[in-house]
Protein backbone atom coordinates (compact mmCIF):
# COMPACT_ATOMS: atom_id res chain seq x y z
CA UNK A 1 0.00 0.00 0.00
CA UNK A 2 1.15 3.25 -0.98
CA UNK A 3 2.81 5.38 1.93
CA UNK A 4 0.43 8.18 1.43
CA UNK A 5 -2.95 6.29 1.75
CA UNK A 6 -1.34 4.74 5.04
CA UNK A 7 -1.41 8.29 5.86
CA UNK A 8 -4.58 8.82 5.34
CA UNK A 9 -6.30 6.02 6.67
CA UNK A 10 -4.65 6.66 9.94
CA UNK A 11 -6.08 10.22 10.13
CA UNK A 12 -9.21 8.63 9.38
CA UNK A 13 -9.24 6.28 11.98
CA UNK A 14 -7.75 8.78 14.51
CA UNK A 15 -11.05 10.90 13.22
CA UNK A 16 -13.45 8.35 13.91
CA UNK A 17 -12.30 7.50 17.77
CA UNK A 18 -12.22 11.78 18.45
CA UNK A 19 -15.65 12.23 17.01
CA UNK A 20 -17.26 8.98 19.17
CA UNK A 21 -15.41 10.20 22.35
CA UNK A 22 -17.17 13.55 22.06
CA UNK A 23 -20.38 12.40 20.85
CA UNK A 24 -20.95 8.86 21.83
CA UNK A 25 -22.30 5.74 20.21
CA UNK A 26 -26.08 5.43 20.28
CA UNK A 27 -27.46 1.65 21.42
CA UNK A 28 -31.27 2.19 20.05
CA UNK A 29 -32.37 2.98 23.72
CA UNK A 30 -31.30 6.77 23.95
CA UNK A 31 -34.09 9.87 23.30
CA UNK A 32 -34.79 11.31 20.17
CA UNK A 33 -32.97 14.56 20.40
CA UNK A 34 -35.25 17.07 19.05
CA UNK A 35 -35.13 19.03 15.52
CA UNK A 36 -33.43 22.49 16.26
CA UNK A 37 -36.21 24.47 14.96
CA UNK A 38 -39.15 22.56 16.03
CA UNK A 39 -41.19 23.37 19.07
CA UNK A 40 -40.72 20.58 21.70
CA UNK A 41 -44.19 18.91 22.33
CA UNK A 42 -45.96 17.87 25.49
CA UNK A 43 -46.09 20.86 28.33
CA UNK A 44 -42.42 20.64 28.61
CA UNK A 45 -42.22 21.80 25.70
CA UNK A 46 -44.47 24.73 26.64
CA UNK A 47 -42.78 25.60 29.24
CA UNK A 48 -39.35 26.21 27.51
CA UNK A 49 -41.03 27.95 24.75
CA UNK A 50 -41.96 30.78 27.11
CA UNK A 51 -38.65 30.40 29.14
CA UNK A 52 -36.54 30.76 25.95
CA UNK A 53 -38.16 33.54 24.04
CA UNK A 54 -40.90 36.17 25.28
CA UNK A 55 -44.40 34.95 25.33
CA UNK A 56 -46.32 36.08 22.08
CA UNK A 57 -49.19 38.37 23.28
CA UNK A 58 -52.64 38.80 20.90
CA UNK A 59 -54.12 42.30 19.75
CA UNK A 60 -56.57 42.38 21.93
CA UNK A 61 -54.11 41.73 25.26
CA UNK A 62 -51.51 44.07 23.74
CA UNK A 63 -54.58 46.75 23.89
CA UNK A 64 -55.60 45.88 27.46
CA UNK A 65 -52.26 46.19 28.55
CA UNK A 66 -51.53 49.58 27.11
CA UNK A 67 -55.16 50.69 28.63
CA UNK A 68 -53.80 49.56 31.97
CA UNK A 69 -50.41 50.66 31.83
CA UNK A 70 -49.36 53.62 29.27
CA UNK A 71 -46.20 52.53 26.42
CA UNK A 72 -43.83 55.41 26.29
CA UNK A 73 -46.09 58.59 25.54
CA UNK A 74 -49.21 56.51 23.86
CA UNK A 75 -51.76 55.67 26.18
CA UNK A 76 -55.79 55.01 26.48
CA UNK A 77 -58.30 57.05 28.38
CA UNK A 78 -60.71 54.70 29.96
CA UNK A 79 -62.25 51.40 29.54
CA UNK A 80 -64.83 52.73 26.95
CA UNK A 81 -62.11 53.77 24.36
CA UNK A 82 -59.83 49.94 25.43
CA UNK A 83 -63.33 48.53 24.49
CA UNK A 84 -63.92 50.67 21.26
CA UNK A 85 -60.29 49.15 20.01
CA UNK A 86 -60.94 45.76 20.58
CA UNK A 87 -64.25 46.02 19.02
CA UNK A 88 -61.55 47.15 16.12
CA UNK A 89 -59.29 44.32 16.45
CA UNK A 90 -61.92 41.69 16.48
CA UNK A 91 -63.32 43.27 13.09
CA UNK A 92 -60.12 43.54 11.50
CA UNK A 93 -57.92 40.92 11.88
CA UNK A 94 -54.81 43.09 10.79
CA UNK A 95 -55.08 46.30 13.41
CA UNK A 96 -52.26 46.40 15.42
CA UNK A 97 -52.28 48.98 18.33
CA UNK A 98 -48.77 49.51 18.49
CA UNK A 99 -48.35 50.12 14.74
CA UNK A 100 -51.46 52.43 14.95
CA UNK A 101 -50.56 54.33 17.61
CA UNK A 102 -46.79 55.08 15.46
CA UNK A 103 -48.28 55.71 12.19
CA UNK A 104 -50.87 58.12 14.12
CA UNK A 105 -47.58 59.87 15.36
CA UNK A 106 -46.15 60.13 12.26
CA UNK A 107 -49.12 61.27 9.95
CA UNK A 108 -49.31 64.18 12.52
CA UNK A 109 -46.06 65.64 11.98
CA UNK A 110 -46.50 65.13 8.92
CA UNK A 111 -49.87 66.72 8.28
CA UNK A 112 -48.61 69.73 10.63
CA UNK A 113 -45.70 70.62 8.42
CA UNK A 114 -46.90 70.09 5.37
CA UNK A 115 -49.70 72.22 5.69
CA UNK A 116 -46.95 75.00 6.83
CA UNK A 117 -45.04 73.96 3.84
CA UNK A 118 -47.98 74.40 1.50
CA UNK A 119 -47.36 70.56 0.38
CA UNK A 120 -51.08 69.81 -0.88
CA UNK A 121 -49.73 66.42 -2.26
CA UNK A 122 -48.67 65.11 1.43
CA UNK A 123 -51.79 66.40 2.72
CA UNK A 124 -53.99 64.98 0.12
CA UNK A 125 -53.16 61.16 0.81
CA UNK A 126 -53.06 61.95 4.98
CA UNK A 127 -56.71 63.82 5.02
CA UNK A 128 -59.95 62.99 4.02
CA UNK A 129 -61.70 65.29 1.13
CA UNK A 130 -63.48 67.16 3.31
CA UNK A 131 -60.43 68.17 5.62
CA UNK A 132 -58.18 68.53 3.10
CA UNK A 133 -60.57 71.33 1.28
CA UNK A 134 -60.57 73.15 4.67
CA UNK A 135 -56.55 73.33 4.84
CA UNK A 136 -56.28 73.89 0.88
CA UNK A 137 -58.34 76.44 1.66
CA UNK A 138 -56.19 77.82 4.33
CA UNK A 139 -52.91 77.28 2.26
CA UNK A 140 -54.77 79.21 -0.95
CA UNK A 141 -55.58 82.40 1.92
CA UNK A 142 -52.27 82.03 3.00
CA UNK A 143 -50.55 82.51 -0.59
CA UNK A 144 -53.36 85.39 -1.22
CA UNK A 145 -51.75 87.55 1.86
CA UNK A 146 -48.81 86.62 0.51
CA UNK A 147 -47.40 85.33 4.41
CA UNK A 148 -45.01 82.42 4.81
CA UNK A 149 -45.77 79.50 7.64
CA UNK A 150 -42.87 77.48 9.22
CA UNK A 151 -43.79 74.91 11.80
CA UNK A 152 -41.62 72.19 13.40
CA UNK A 153 -42.35 69.62 15.76
CA UNK A 154 -39.79 69.15 18.50
CA UNK A 155 -42.05 66.52 20.50
CA UNK A 156 -45.19 64.77 20.83
CA UNK A 157 -45.14 64.23 24.60
CA UNK A 158 -48.83 62.80 24.89
CA UNK A 159 -50.38 60.42 22.14
CA UNK A 160 -54.20 59.53 24.04
CA UNK A 161 -56.50 57.67 22.45
CA UNK A 162 -60.06 59.51 23.60
CA UNK A 163 -62.60 57.16 21.84
CA UNK A 164 -62.83 54.30 19.72
CA UNK A 165 -65.61 53.00 17.70
CA UNK A 166 -67.21 51.14 14.63
CA UNK A 167 -69.34 53.36 12.37
CA UNK A 168 -71.31 51.08 9.70
CA UNK A 169 -67.95 50.25 7.41
CA UNK A 170 -65.94 52.73 9.07
CA UNK A 171 -63.46 52.30 11.99
CA UNK A 172 -62.73 56.17 13.81
CA UNK A 173 -60.14 56.05 16.65
CA UNK A 174 -59.90 60.28 18.53
CA UNK A 175 -56.17 60.84 19.38
CA UNK A 176 -55.22 63.75 21.50
CA UNK A 177 -51.86 64.77 21.00
CA UNK A 178 -49.95 67.13 23.08
CA UNK A 179 -47.22 68.90 20.99
CA UNK A 180 -43.93 71.00 21.72
CA UNK A 181 -43.65 72.95 18.51
CA UNK A 182 -41.89 76.19 16.99
CA UNK A 183 -44.38 78.17 14.88
CA UNK A 184 -43.98 81.83 13.05
CA UNK A 185 -45.54 83.44 10.18
CA UNK A 186 -43.83 86.40 8.31
CA UNK A 187 -45.70 88.53 6.07
CA UNK A 188 -45.11 89.67 2.12
CA UNK A 189 -41.81 91.80 3.92
CA UNK A 190 -40.54 89.03 5.78
CA UNK A 191 -41.64 90.38 8.80
CA UNK A 192 -42.33 88.15 11.80
CA UNK A 193 -46.25 88.96 11.97
CA UNK A 194 -47.32 85.68 14.67
CA UNK A 195 -45.10 83.34 16.56
CA UNK A 196 -41.28 83.11 17.65
CA UNK A 197 -38.42 81.30 15.68
CA UNK A 198 -37.20 80.49 18.86
CA UNK A 199 -40.00 79.82 21.76
CA UNK A 200 -41.29 76.31 21.78
CA UNK A 201 -44.99 76.74 22.16
CA UNK A 202 -47.36 73.73 23.41
CA UNK A 203 -50.22 72.56 20.88
CA UNK A 204 -53.21 70.30 21.58
CA UNK A 205 -54.93 69.11 19.04
CA UNK A 206 -58.22 65.91 18.93
CA UNK A 207 -57.35 64.34 15.57
CA UNK A 208 -59.91 61.63 14.35
CA UNK A 209 -58.26 58.53 11.82
CA UNK A 210 -60.28 56.96 10.17
CA UNK A 211 -60.19 53.31 7.98
CA UNK A 212 -62.88 51.34 5.80
CA UNK A 213 -62.69 48.11 8.50
CA UNK A 214 -62.50 45.65 5.48
CA UNK A 215 -59.99 47.29 3.21
CA UNK A 216 -56.75 46.40 1.86
CA UNK A 217 -55.67 50.13 1.82
CA UNK A 218 -53.88 49.80 5.21
CA UNK A 219 -54.11 54.00 5.55
CA UNK A 220 -56.03 55.90 8.06
CA UNK A 221 -57.37 59.27 6.71
CA UNK A 222 -57.60 62.19 9.70
CA UNK A 223 -61.19 63.06 9.35
CA UNK A 224 -61.43 65.72 11.84
CA UNK A 225 -59.24 68.11 13.49
CA UNK A 226 -60.77 69.57 16.57
CA UNK A 227 -60.26 72.06 19.38
CA UNK A 228 -58.94 70.62 22.37
CA UNK A 229 -59.66 73.02 25.13
CA UNK A 230 -56.57 75.71 25.95
CA UNK A 231 -53.49 75.16 23.38
CA UNK A 232 -55.46 74.33 20.33
CA UNK A 233 -52.73 75.80 17.38
CA UNK A 234 -54.53 78.38 15.85
CA UNK A 235 -52.78 77.82 12.82
CA UNK A 236 -54.30 74.20 12.12
CA UNK A 237 -57.72 74.46 10.38
CA UNK A 238 -60.45 72.38 12.34
CA UNK A 239 -62.73 70.67 10.29
CA UNK A 240 -64.28 67.47 9.95
CA UNK A 241 -66.19 65.39 7.72
CA UNK A 242 -69.10 65.60 9.30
Amino acid sequence: MPADLIVYALVAAGLIVWLRSILGTRHGDEPERPAPYLKPEGPAGRNMELAGSERRVGPEERISELAKTPKGNVSIADTTAEQGLIEIARADRSFDIDRFAQGAQDAFVYIVESFADGDRETLRDLLSPSVFAAFDEAISARLKAAEVMHAEINAINKAEITSARIEGRFSKITVRFVAEEITYTKNSEGQIIEGHPERITQMRDLWTFSRETRSRDPRWLVTETLIDTEGDNPEIPNASDA
